[in-house]
Formats: C-alpha cells, sequence, structure tokens
C-alpha cells in the first residue's frame, strides 16, 4: 500500500482500456444543454450513466432537480468516512456544447470517442466528461490501494455549464449543510503547457451588453435625407471609438484595476507559455500599455465587439437607417465589480455627450462572475507540492481562468477556496468540431489526481476548517 501504486494503479486502468471504455460510455451520451429537448439525455447522465459508473465505490448517489423548471439537474455522490476528516468536493460538468456533427472531419462523430494516434476525438472528451472521469477514477485507485480515502468526499457533476449554469446558485443555497466542504476541486479547461500540470484558481467574469442607437422608424432614401438626418452608425462608431483607444487601450473609468495585486503579479510572472502552432500570436502592441500578455489576460481587464449591425449588410439600400446596435463583452478580474461595469459605461458615456446611446444589459448566459483563490492560501501550496511530487516539477499557478467558470458560486455561496487542475490543451477544439483529448494528459492527470487524493487522505491537507459560508 503506497502513493506510488495507486498512481500507478489508476494509470493502469488507462493502459488496460477501462478508462477508455467508460469514457466511450459518457461521450455516447448526447447532452446537449443549449438545444431545446436536452432534458430527458441531461437527465439520463445523471440518473443512470453515472451513478453506474461509482457503482462499489461507496458513495451515496443522488440526483437534485435544478430549481428553474426545465434545467438540468445535478448529480451528487457523497462518502463521509469520519466527520472529523476534512471533505474535497470534487466538480465537473456532464453537458457540452452543440455537436455539430456535418462539421467534423471524415470518419468522425461527437458521439462516438475515435482515437487517431495520442488524439482521442469526440464531443465531451476534455470538456468535461473525460476531465471528470479522471477525477473518479482517480478516487477509485486509491480506494482500491488504501482501502480508504481518508477523508471525506462529495462529488457533484452540474448539467449546466455551458448555458452559464442556471439555477446552480440557488441549489448550492438550498443545499448548504449537504455540499459542506474544506475545499472545491474541478477538473476542466486547458493548460498553458503541454509538458507541465496547472493550476487555476478562478476565473474572470464576464458582462456582456447592447449599445443601441435608436433615432427613428424606419430607414428614409439617403438623397432625400442624407446629411439633414443623423445618422446611428455613425454616432454608435463615436460612442465606440470613446471606449478604448485605436490601440485598444481601455478608456472607461472603473473598468480597469487600480493595479494587480502582487501574489497575483508574482504568479503570472512565473507561468510558463507553450506556443501552439496554428494558433495566433498575442499583439503587443495591443490593449494596456506597459502589460505583459500574461498580466492582459490574467490580471487585467478586456473589452471585444461580438457584433454589430445597422441597415441590412446582406442587402444594403440606399437609405439612412433609423437605427445601429452592438453587442459589446468585458472580461474582468475579481478587482473589479461586474455590477459596477453598466453604470461605469453609463457615466462615461453620459459625460461625452452620448446621452442617446442606450446601454441594455444582456443577462443570464453571457453574464458570469468573476472569482479567485489568493495564491497563497494553504490548500494552493499543499495541491502545488503534491502535484510537484507526481511530476517532479512545480506546476503553472493561473491566479484565475481566462474562460468562464462557476467558480464564484462556490466561493461565495459555500464560501470554498476553489482550485482547477485542467488536464487539456489549448489546440484541443474545444466548443468546436473535432475536440478531441491528448491520451498523455489524461493518463498524466490519473496519476497526478490519484497522488494528490492519497496525499489529501495522508493528512497532508491544511487544517479542516469545514464551510466559512
Amino acid at each position: 500500500m503506497s502513493r506510488n501504486a495507486a498512481i500507478a494503479r489508476a494509470q493502469r486502468g488507462f493502459d488496460d482500456g477501462d478508462y477508455l471504455a467508460k469514457l466511450r460510455r459518457l461521450v455516447a451520451v448526447p447532452t446537449e444543454s443549449q438545444l431545446d429537448g436536452s432534458l430527458p439525455a441531461l437527465t439520463r447522465y445523471c440518473a443512470e450513466t453515472l451513478p453506474e459508473l461509482m457503482q462499489g465505490m461507496g458513495f451515496a448517489t443522488s440526483v437534485l432537480a435544478n430549481p428553474r423548471e426545465g434545467r438540468g439537474p445535478v448529480f451528487v455522490a457523497t462518502r463521509i468516512e469520519d466527520p472529523a476528516l476534512p471533505t474535497v468536493l470534487v466538480y465537473g460538468h456532464g453537458d457540452v456544447v452543440r455537436g455539430l456533427a456535418p462539421k467534423w472531419s471524415d470518419g468522425l462523430d461527437p458521439w462516438q470517442v475515435t482515437v487517431r494516434g495520442d488524439r482521442w476525438y469526440g464531443r465531451g472528451t476534455v470538456d468535461n466528461k473525460g476531465q471528470h472521469l479522471i477525477a473518479i477514477e482517480a478516487l477509485r485507485a486509491v480506494l482500491a490501494e488504501r482501502g480508504s480515502l481518508g477523508f471525506n468526499a462529495t462529488v457533484l457533476v452540474e448539467t449546466g455549464e455551458e448555458q452559464g449554469s442556471p439555477g446552480l446558485r440557488e441549489l448550492l443555497r438550498a443545499e448548504r449543510d449537504r455540499l459542506a466542504a474544506d475545499v472545491f476541486i474541478g477538473l476542466d479547461g486547458p493548460r498553458q503547457t503541454t509538458f507541465m500540470p496547472e493550476i487555476k484558481l478562478g476565473a474572470r467574469g464576464g458582462v456582456a451588453f447592447d449599445l443601441v442607437v435608436r433615432l427613428r422608424d424606419h430607414a428614409h432614401h439617403s438623397g432625400h435625407w442624407g446629411g439633414v438626418l443623423p445618422d446611428p452608425g455613425f454616432i454608435l462608431a463615436h460612442a465606440m471609438a470613446s471606449i478604448v483607444t485605436p490601440q485598444g487601450r481601455i478608456l472607461v473609468e472603473g473598468w480597469t484595476p487600480q493595479a494587480i495585486p502582487p501574489a497575483v503579479n508574482r504568479a503570472i510572472g512565473a507561468l510558463v507559455v507553450e506556443p501552439i502552432e496554428g494558433l495566433p500570436e498575442a499583439d503587443p502592441g495591443w490593449g494596456e500599455p506597459g502589460l505583459t500578455t500574461g498580466e492582459k489576460i490574467f490580471g487585467w481587464t478586456s473589452v471585444i465587439v461580438l457584433a454589430q449591425v445597422t441597415g441590412h449588410p446582406d442587402a444594403p439600400t440606399n437609405a439612412v437607417q433609423g437605427e445601429a446596435r452592438a453587442r459589446l463583452q468585458v472580461r474582468h478580474t475579481a478587482d473589479i465589480r461586474g455590477a459596477d461595469i453598466v453604470p461605469a459605461l453609463r457615466r462615461h458615456l453620459d459625460a461625452r455627450g452620448f446621452g442617446g446611446v442606450q446601454v441594455i444589459p444582456v443577462l443570464e448566459r453571457d453574464m458570469f462572475g468573476a472569482s479567485r483563490t489568493d495564491p497563497d492560501d494553504p490548500w494552493v501550496r499543499m495541491v502545488a507540492e503534491s502535484l510537484e511530487r507526481s511530476a517532479g516539477r512545480a506546476p503553472n499557478v493561473v491566479p484565475n481562468s481566462s474562460g468562464s467558470n462557476p467558480s464564484d458560486m462556490f466561493q461565495e455561496e459555500l464560501g470554498l477556496p476553489v482550485i482547477w487542475i485542467p488536464n487539456s490543451y489549448a489546440g484541443c477544439n474545444q466548443h468546436g468540431p473535432d475536440e478531441h483529448a491528448l491520451a498523455p494528459l489524461l493518463r498524466e492527470g490519473l496519476g497526478l489526481m490519484a497522488g494528490l487524493w492519497w496525499d489529501i487522505g495522508a493528512g497532508l491537507a491544511p487544517p479542516k476548517r469545514g464551510n466559512r459560508a
């Protein structure tokens, strides 16, 4: 009975094909939460597929209905060995984005895992079925090797993450006692490199809104009215130009941090990044001057134009249009409150004579909270040391993901330090056709997680603190 034996057991399950067989069963369930009519598949994943997967592991499983009608349920599996021991809340999401089957390469099916060399293709192989399967199979390996975990574990798999986790916050609030824990550990997202482990400590938040200039109900003949009727397209363009400089620096007061916190800056400065062929390179001349690419992505605010339209671009007419609109998205760190983004923009536009430009917030899927666990948190140090022990090198510690996730809900509702351990890479085609996992990262992830679970059960975790909410 040893740590190395638990790691070897977890990776043996990969080598003998057991992990692949289980992943195929998970991927075969078309859990497309973005599509109407997906509820039966989401429910089957929670009520049948996951309970069958975890049989014999000593977990009590249940399916919790989503507080929001018509939204996917949440699977919860609990193993309490001793209330005095630390409790780990293990997170995953069982829903996926649209399969987009016609757009996949020849011979590939989003609902079947196709192995081509080191690439395992299929929807959910990395986002997120393959990753929460790593966590579960590593738990299984430690149980088999030690006979117990040595800690308490709650596995939570939601089915709405690709829709912004609707209903999850309400569920966490209602089930606070059931889900009480000492730490949140989730497996999701890509790593900065394929050759070293990684920890992420939250996410940037996102706020989307429409800018609308509506001057009249109809368009009017350009020859008769051009030059005498205000043009909403130009008004909107000038308003948008006031938000950033021609080099992309944000000009709206209140949108950017006063400074990047020292612990966050240290973590960013230590990051190792691996260039991925075929992906664009960052332009050092765009954005906040004086910041590195890492600081811009993980420590600063960004704003982009998602869409912009006036008139009918597919069939332009000779007319002064009555309306112009654009949708913008701001990504911000935990140093900026998401609720302050739109009011700050309103003040900014009014001060520059753009009172007629409406700012209309976009709710639900296009708004998500920012979060960050302190890089100096004892749990972060413990997890980093465990991963280094297994991998032979220290992990990247990313202060917050550049993408979105529900970290803020678990921090705010359960009071937990949030730690993500991703096992994918930037070229995985996540959310697009030909999504795939890299087999070496899956195998390595099983070993990393088995080592981590072993260390927590060996008493290396920080002192128990319970639910701090």
